[in-house]
């Protein structure tokens, strides 16, 4: 199977090695602007300074073997995209991937709202091309574009020559839309397409002359010459070619830790809830948990904390849970003997429990943010990492707050390796546990978005004067806020929290999130709503960062459903092309 990725930026080192794939190909097959390859990075990266947005998208083997590519750009001032370039490596002609690209392109483009896509061919009129090979290899491509439905724009001067050689046809796709390409859509894709890719050859009064040139409305179409018939041809069935950029993960083996004690809320119908609210959005492709080694837990916890949670959980037989219950000062030559008391030796309060499957379920939530991050890698995105229990109380060597160990913490250190990370905590309460465990550090920025410990859990931490030590000194920041904020208070720590992101200029972004920031939380009390977290989402995805997101509280399912469509809605709307910069301002009324 063909698999279609969209490249977003040149930052991972996969994506910097799929796009040295992509220059080689493209210096293969079109060596007479092969100088074009060494612009690909800058236009990735730079759509306000081109003025438009630049879609790469790749074709590989399950190896990572990249066999052919589309450059396709979106105007976002006309709504319409034009396939630049698409080539497939000279080696495997023939076996679909032109088809498969083609047909993401599409994909990609009308994801992104355009009214039509437009792409030049050489023509293939015998009057026209002299060389027999060269008209047979027009003749081949405008057969394959007019598949699906893309045939040549007629009675215009677009086929003007510039020089010698012929000029090109311009095709139109409208994209399976039904409405017909008007006159004046038409001209300002002429315009647009002369003044951006044609500038530096032609002047002003030829590319006016063009324009005025379009006189019909609608505009026509040439007749359909390979396929005989005035729709699309339906040999073409319908799919899913481009991957996705979300990716779900998730894991049933949370399950076996169910306390079925009244009051205790964070319960496993909480992952069901949010699963299939997100499974209804499309937005999202599951993949499987993958098993890491213990190895990757003891890189930010200690291993005595692990071993005794290990220990203890497989111990513990009866069907209740065990509560932590004494907590003893904290020598480790005074801890105590029986396993169940000394729970509170290692944890922060008394309403985190232990059982039998607590070690085991905990382990999973790690697993599944692992995967998560592993998807961040292999250049995804944004990765959701559906974890329970949830991770952002548990400490270096301590857990609580339903919290055994950090996932996203534990995820931040394994992404650490490959550059700096921000970790940001959007939950209602403090993430005391990031915060601990990388407070001496300077290539993981820690920030958090909290009630304040004055009133919220977990009361110990939080405090905005709380800023690092060492050499992470100036790399913690904590935004405590008021028991009744609402959007207005919220919107204004968050930008500047994202302001302090953008400065710290990580590679990769970890988001704890909790939907206990809704009014209605029975753990909460601030007043946000759906449409502030998908104003959250907005803002979040608009900093263009690979994106591992870990779900830690939220315990309304009402809020958990709504919440995270909401929240995840918003971020896609930042994967749509456009070259405006967002506003960091929300105009919502406090209620």
């Amino acid at each position: 199977m063909i698999r279609i990725v969209r490249i977003y930026r040149h930052l991972l080192p996969i994506e910097k090695e799929r796009i040295a794939q992509v220059q080689e190909i493209f210096r293969q097959n079109f060596a007479a602007v092969a100088d074009y390859a060494e612009k690909i990075p800058s236009l990735l990266d730079n759509p306000i300074q081109y003025g438009y947005t630049t879609g790469l998208l790749v074709s590989e083997t399950s190896l990572g073997h990249v066999t052919g590519f589309s450059l396709a750009l979106y105007f976002p001032t006309i709504r319409s995209g034009l396939l630049d370039f698409m080539a497939v490596r000279r080696d495997i002609r023939g076996g679909g991937a032109g088809s498969a690209l083609y047909e993401a392109t599409r994909d990609y483009l009308k994801q992104a709202g355009a009214l039509g896509l437009y792409l030049e061919a050489l023509p293939d009129d015998p009057k026209v091309v002299d060389d027999p090979a060269l008209l047979k290899e027009n003749q081949r491509r405008l057969r394959f574009y007019e598949s699906y439905g893309a045939r040549p724009i007629i009675g215009t001067e677009y086929e003007t020559p510039i020089d010698e050689s012929p000029a090109p046809y311009l095709l139109y796709d409208g994209l399976d839309r039904e409405a017909p390409l008007s006159r004046s859509q038409c001209r300002a894709a002429m315009r647009t397409i002369l003044t951006k890719k044609y500038s530096h050859l032609v002047g002003p009064d030829y590319i006016e002359r063009v324009v005025e040139s379009v006189i019909d409305d609608p505009v026509r179409l040439r007749p359909p010459k390979y396929i005989k018939s005035e729709t699309p041809a339906t040999t073409h069935p319908k799919s899913q070619r481009l991957e996705k950029a979300f990716v779900m993960v998730s894991c049933d083996a949370h399950q076996v830790h169910h306390v079925h004690e009244r009051g205790y809320v964070e319960r496993p119908a909480r992952v069901g809830v949010i699963r299939q609210g997100l499974e209804a959005t499309g937005l999202f492709e599951a993949v499987g948990v993958k098993h890491f080694g213990q190895e990757y837990i003891t890189s930010v916890h200690d291993t005595d904390f692990v071993n005794y949670l290990k220990a203890v959980c497989q111990r513990l037989h009866g069907k209740r849970p065990v509560y932590p219950y004494v907590f003893p000062i904290r020598r480790p030559e005074r801890r105590p003997k029986d396993l169940a008391v000394r729970a509170g030796y290692y944890c922060i309060d008394t309403f985190t429990p232990l059982d039998r499957n607590a070690f085991d379920a905990a382990k999973a939530a790690v697993d599944v943010a692992l995967t998560a991050a592993d998807q961040v890698l292999r250049g995804r995105r944004l990765a959701y990492a559906l974890c329970r229990p949830p991770g952002h109380h548990a400490e270096r060597r301590v857990f609580g707050g339903f919290c055994y160990f950090n996932n996203a913490a534990i995820a931040a250190q394994f992404l650490s390796r490959h550059g700096t990370v921000a970790i940001l905590d959007i939950d209602f309460h403090h993430g005391n546990g990031a915060q601990d465990i990388f407070y001496t550090r300077r290539d993981v920025l820690t920030l958090s978005i909290h009630g304040h410990p004055n009133f919220a859990y977990p009361y110990f931490s939080g405090f905005a004067d709380e800023t690092g030590d060492g050499e992470g000194k100036g790399f913690n920041h904590n935004y405590p806020l008021p028991e009744d904020a609402g959007p207005t208070e919220y919107a204004a720590a968050l930008d500047k929290a994202l302001a302090c992101v953008r400065k710290f200029s990580p590679m990769f972004l970890a988001l704890c999130v909790g939907f206990d920031i809704m009014k209605g939380d029975p753990t909460g009390s601030f007043g946000l709503n759906g449409q502030m977290e998908r104003h959250i989402g907005r803002a979040i995805g608009g900093l263009n960062l690979p994106t591992l997101v870990v779900q830690e509280g939220g315990y309304s399912l009402r809020n958990l459903r709504t919440g995270a469509t909401a929240l995840f809605n918003g971020f896609a709307e930042t994967l749509k092309p456009t070259t405006k910069e967002k506003s960091k301002t929300l105009n919502v009324q406090k209620k």
